[in-house]
């Protein structure tokens, strides 16, 4: 699996190209429409991850033995 990063890319448009400058040095270019769908895209799977790291949270809480 890749390494996972927690800071944000950085974004911009420059004469109708989206340019995004991710972590590790990684640039990728995009057109308009290519950077919309892949922001939903991106929307999408971030709330999946929160709702999937709540869970697992919650998970963790139910699962942990009684101290009684």
């Amino acid at each position: 699996m890749a390494k996972t990063h927690d800071e944000p890319s950085n974004v911009d448009a420059d004469n109708g190209v989206v340019i995004v400058d991710g972590p590790a040095g990684t640039v990728i270019s995009l057109t308009p429409r290519a950077a919309l769908t892949t922001a939903e895209r991106l929307r999408q799977a971030g709330i999946k991850g929160e709702e999937q790291l709540a869970q697992a949270s919650d998970d963790a809480v139910t699962e942990r033995p009684s101290t009684d």
